[in-house]
Protein backbone atom coordinates (compact mmCIF):
# COMPACT_ATOMS: atom_id res chain seq x y z
CA UNK A 1 0.00 0.00 0.00
CA UNK A 2 1.16 3.54 -0.74
CA UNK A 3 2.79 4.93 2.39
CA UNK A 4 1.28 7.86 4.27
CA UNK A 5 4.04 10.46 4.13
CA UNK A 6 2.75 12.26 7.21
CA UNK A 7 3.39 9.24 9.40
CA UNK A 8 7.00 9.15 8.19
CA UNK A 9 7.48 12.89 8.80
CA UNK A 10 6.23 12.49 12.36
CA UNK A 11 8.23 9.35 12.97
CA UNK A 12 11.32 11.35 12.01
CA UNK A 13 10.37 14.09 14.49
CA UNK A 14 9.24 16.66 11.94
CA UNK A 15 6.12 18.78 11.55
CA UNK A 16 3.90 18.90 8.46
CA UNK A 17 2.67 21.90 6.48
CA UNK A 18 -0.95 21.38 5.50
CA UNK A 19 -2.68 23.26 2.68
CA UNK A 20 -6.39 24.06 2.97
CA UNK A 21 -8.82 24.25 0.05
CA UNK A 22 -12.39 25.54 0.18
CA UNK A 23 -13.24 26.00 -3.51
CA UNK A 24 -14.25 23.10 -5.79
CA UNK A 25 -11.46 23.19 -8.36
CA UNK A 26 -9.22 20.42 -9.66
CA UNK A 27 -6.83 23.09 -10.92
CA UNK A 28 -6.44 24.58 -7.45
CA UNK A 29 -5.97 21.10 -5.98
CA UNK A 30 -3.34 20.15 -8.55
CA UNK A 31 -1.55 23.52 -8.24
CA UNK A 32 -1.28 23.35 -4.45
CA UNK A 33 -0.28 19.69 -4.59
CA UNK A 34 2.62 20.64 -6.85
CA UNK A 35 3.87 23.08 -4.22
CA UNK A 36 5.77 22.18 -1.07
CA UNK A 37 2.80 21.21 1.12
CA UNK A 38 3.13 17.88 2.89
CA UNK A 39 -0.64 17.41 2.86
CA UNK A 40 -3.74 19.16 1.58
CA UNK A 41 -7.15 19.22 3.24
CA UNK A 42 -10.35 19.53 1.22
CA UNK A 43 -12.92 21.36 3.35
CA UNK A 44 -16.37 19.85 2.90
CA UNK A 45 -17.70 21.44 6.10
CA UNK A 46 -17.36 25.18 5.52
CA UNK A 47 -15.99 25.07 1.98
CA UNK A 48 -17.99 24.81 -1.25
CA UNK A 49 -16.77 21.29 -1.98
CA UNK A 50 -19.27 18.48 -2.58
CA UNK A 51 -18.59 14.75 -2.81
CA UNK A 52 -18.17 14.69 -6.60
CA UNK A 53 -15.84 17.69 -6.37
CA UNK A 54 -13.81 15.98 -3.64
CA UNK A 55 -13.46 12.82 -5.75
CA UNK A 56 -12.07 14.77 -8.70
CA UNK A 57 -9.81 16.89 -6.49
CA UNK A 58 -8.41 13.82 -4.74
CA UNK A 59 -7.58 12.45 -8.18
CA UNK A 60 -5.74 15.67 -9.04
CA UNK A 61 -3.77 15.59 -5.79
CA UNK A 62 -2.75 11.98 -6.42
CA UNK A 63 -0.47 13.08 -9.26
CA UNK A 64 1.95 13.99 -6.43
CA UNK A 65 3.05 12.48 -3.10
CA UNK A 66 1.12 15.15 -1.17
CA UNK A 67 -1.13 13.44 1.37
CA UNK A 68 -4.87 13.98 0.68
CA UNK A 69 -7.04 14.80 3.71
CA UNK A 70 -10.75 15.63 3.86
CA UNK A 71 -12.61 17.56 6.54
CA UNK A 72 -16.07 16.03 6.43
CA UNK A 73 -19.24 18.05 7.09
CA UNK A 74 -20.11 16.13 10.25
CA UNK A 75 -19.63 12.95 12.27
CA UNK A 76 -21.80 10.84 9.98
CA UNK A 77 -20.70 7.33 8.92
CA UNK A 78 -21.96 7.62 5.34
CA UNK A 79 -19.81 10.57 4.30
CA UNK A 80 -16.82 9.34 6.33
CA UNK A 81 -16.81 6.03 4.51
CA UNK A 82 -17.39 7.65 1.12
CA UNK A 83 -14.43 10.05 1.32
CA UNK A 84 -12.20 7.18 2.42
CA UNK A 85 -13.44 5.06 -0.47
CA UNK A 86 -12.62 8.01 -2.74
CA UNK A 87 -8.99 7.91 -1.59
CA UNK A 88 -8.65 10.27 1.37
CA UNK A 89 -5.62 9.25 3.44
CA UNK A 90 -6.76 11.27 6.43
CA UNK A 91 -10.07 12.51 7.81
CA UNK A 92 -10.73 15.50 10.07
CA UNK A 93 -14.09 15.23 11.82
CA UNK A 94 -15.65 18.39 13.33
CA UNK A 95 -17.16 18.88 16.76
CA UNK A 96 -15.98 15.78 18.60
CA UNK A 97 -16.93 16.57 22.18
CA UNK A 98 -17.17 13.20 23.92
CA UNK A 99 -15.59 9.78 23.99
CA UNK A 100 -18.72 8.23 22.48
CA UNK A 101 -18.58 10.63 19.52
CA UNK A 102 -14.91 9.78 19.02
CA UNK A 103 -15.71 6.07 19.12
CA UNK A 104 -18.41 6.53 16.47
CA UNK A 105 -16.03 8.54 14.29
CA UNK A 106 -13.24 5.98 14.48
CA UNK A 107 -15.60 3.04 13.93
CA UNK A 108 -16.67 4.49 10.56
CA UNK A 109 -13.04 4.84 9.48
CA UNK A 110 -11.65 1.43 10.49
CA UNK A 111 -12.32 -1.96 8.96
CA UNK A 112 -13.32 -4.83 11.30
CA UNK A 113 -12.34 -5.89 13.85
CA UNK A 114 -11.23 -2.36 14.81
CA UNK A 115 -14.34 -0.67 13.43
CA UNK A 116 -17.41 -0.91 11.26
CA UNK A 117 -16.24 0.53 7.95
CA UNK A 118 -18.01 -1.12 5.05
CA UNK A 119 -15.79 -2.64 2.36
CA UNK A 120 -15.84 -0.90 -1.02
CA UNK A 121 -12.64 1.12 -1.62
CA UNK A 122 -13.63 2.01 -5.18
CA UNK A 123 -10.91 4.58 -5.84
CA UNK A 124 -8.93 4.09 -2.63
CA UNK A 125 -7.69 0.72 -3.87
CA UNK A 126 -6.46 2.34 -7.09
CA UNK A 127 -4.71 5.10 -5.16
CA UNK A 128 -3.49 3.05 -2.20
CA UNK A 129 -2.73 -0.29 -3.84
CA UNK A 130 -3.99 -3.85 -4.08
CA UNK A 131 -3.33 -4.51 -0.37
CA UNK A 132 -5.43 -1.52 0.71
CA UNK A 133 -7.83 -3.55 2.85
CA UNK A 134 -5.04 -5.25 4.78
CA UNK A 135 -3.16 -2.03 5.58
CA UNK A 136 -5.74 0.79 5.57
CA UNK A 137 -6.33 0.67 9.33
CA UNK A 138 -2.65 1.37 9.95
CA UNK A 139 -2.27 3.95 7.17
CA UNK A 140 -5.32 6.23 7.11
CA UNK A 141 -5.23 9.04 9.70
CA UNK A 142 -8.16 10.03 11.92
CA UNK A 143 -8.30 13.49 13.55
CA UNK A 144 -10.99 14.56 16.00
CA UNK A 145 -11.63 18.31 15.92
CA UNK A 146 -11.48 19.91 19.36
CA UNK A 147 -13.61 23.06 19.27
CA UNK A 148 -15.56 23.47 22.52
CA UNK A 149 -15.02 23.67 26.30
CA UNK A 150 -16.77 20.30 26.54
CA UNK A 151 -14.15 18.75 24.26
CA UNK A 152 -11.36 20.33 26.30
CA UNK A 153 -12.90 18.93 29.49
CA UNK A 154 -13.21 15.48 27.92
CA UNK A 155 -9.87 15.52 26.11
CA UNK A 156 -8.37 12.62 28.07
CA UNK A 157 -11.36 10.40 27.31
CA UNK A 158 -11.39 11.42 23.64
CA UNK A 159 -7.73 10.73 22.97
CA UNK A 160 -7.93 7.38 24.76
CA UNK A 161 -10.09 5.95 21.97
CA UNK A 162 -8.27 3.13 20.18
CA UNK A 163 -7.78 3.92 16.51
CA UNK A 164 -7.90 7.70 16.92
CA UNK A 165 -4.61 9.06 15.64
CA UNK A 166 -4.86 12.61 16.89
CA UNK A 167 -6.71 15.87 17.39
CA UNK A 168 -7.10 18.97 15.26
CA UNK A 169 -7.77 22.24 17.07
CA UNK A 170 -10.36 24.56 15.55
CA UNK A 171 -9.47 27.90 17.19
CA UNK A 172 -12.38 29.82 15.62
CA UNK A 173 -15.14 27.69 17.10
CA UNK A 174 -13.20 27.19 20.31
CA UNK A 175 -13.02 30.98 20.70
CA UNK A 176 -16.73 31.39 20.03
CA UNK A 177 -17.80 28.56 22.32
CA UNK A 178 -15.72 30.09 25.12
CA UNK A 179 -17.49 33.43 24.72
CA UNK A 180 -14.98 35.28 22.58
CA UNK A 181 -15.01 36.63 19.04
CA UNK A 182 -13.89 33.83 16.68
CA UNK A 183 -10.16 34.13 16.15
CA UNK A 184 -7.29 31.89 15.07
CA UNK A 185 -4.01 33.21 16.46
CA UNK A 186 -4.18 33.61 20.24
CA UNK A 187 -1.20 35.17 21.95
CA UNK A 188 -2.40 34.55 25.50
CA UNK A 189 -5.52 34.11 27.61
CA UNK A 190 -8.06 31.34 28.28
CA UNK A 191 -8.36 30.17 24.66
CA UNK A 192 -4.58 29.84 24.29
CA UNK A 193 -4.47 27.97 27.61
CA UNK A 194 -7.18 25.58 26.41
CA UNK A 195 -5.33 24.97 23.14
CA UNK A 196 -2.08 24.16 24.92
CA UNK A 197 -3.79 21.93 27.47
CA UNK A 198 -5.32 19.86 24.65
CA UNK A 199 -1.98 19.74 22.84
CA UNK A 200 -0.08 18.55 25.90
CA UNK A 201 -2.70 15.92 26.71
CA UNK A 202 -2.58 14.57 23.17
CA UNK A 203 1.19 14.45 22.92
CA UNK A 204 1.51 12.87 26.37
CA UNK A 205 -0.84 10.11 25.17
CA UNK A 206 1.25 9.54 22.05
CA UNK A 207 -1.31 11.13 19.72
CA UNK A 208 -0.69 13.62 16.91
CA UNK A 209 -1.94 17.20 17.07
CA UNK A 210 -2.84 19.69 14.35
CA UNK A 211 -4.14 23.24 14.41
CA UNK A 212 -5.51 25.89 12.05
CA UNK A 213 -3.65 29.21 11.97
CA UNK A 214 -4.14 32.61 10.39
CA UNK A 215 -0.45 33.36 9.77
CA UNK A 216 2.73 31.43 9.06
CA UNK A 217 4.51 33.14 11.96
CA UNK A 218 1.93 31.84 14.43
CA UNK A 219 2.03 28.40 12.78
CA UNK A 220 5.78 28.29 13.44
CA UNK A 221 5.09 29.16 17.07
CA UNK A 222 2.64 26.26 17.25
CA UNK A 223 5.22 23.90 15.79
CA UNK A 224 7.65 25.02 18.49
CA UNK A 225 4.93 24.34 21.08
CA UNK A 226 4.65 20.76 19.87
CA UNK A 227 2.04 20.59 17.12
CA UNK A 228 2.73 17.99 14.41
CA UNK A 229 0.61 19.55 11.67
CA UNK A 230 -0.18 23.19 10.93
CA UNK A 231 -2.52 24.79 8.40
CA UNK A 232 -2.32 28.47 7.44
CA UNK A 233 -5.59 30.13 6.37
CA UNK A 234 -7.02 28.71 3.12
CA UNK A 235 -6.43 29.22 -0.58
CA UNK A 236 -9.36 31.68 -0.69
CA UNK A 237 -8.10 33.73 2.27
CA UNK A 238 -4.54 33.78 0.95
CA UNK A 239 -5.76 34.84 -2.49
CA UNK A 240 -7.97 37.59 -1.04
CA UNK A 241 -5.18 38.92 1.16
CA UNK A 242 -2.77 39.00 -1.76
CA UNK A 243 -5.28 40.80 -3.99
CA UNK A 244 -5.99 43.38 -1.27
CA UNK A 245 -2.27 44.04 -0.86
CA UNK A 246 -1.72 44.26 -4.60
CA UNK A 247 -4.61 46.72 -5.06
CA UNK A 248 -3.45 48.82 -2.11
CA UNK A 249 -0.01 49.08 -3.66
CA UNK A 250 -1.47 49.79 -7.10
CA UNK A 251 -3.75 52.56 -5.88
CA UNK A 252 -1.39 54.12 -3.37
CA UNK A 253 -0.99 57.89 -3.95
Amino acid sequence: MRANKLRQIWQDGGAAANGWITLPSTLIAETLAQMDFDSITLDMQHGHIGYRDAWDMLTAISTTDTVPIVRVPWNEPGILMRVLDAGAYGVICPMINTRDQAISFVAACRYPPLGERSYGPIRAKIYGGADYYAKANDTVLTFAMIETPEAIENISDIISVNGLDGIYIGPGDLSASMGYTPNFDHGSGPVKDAILSALHAARAAGKFAGIHNATSSYAREMIAAGFNLVSVASELKLMSDNIEQTLAELKAP
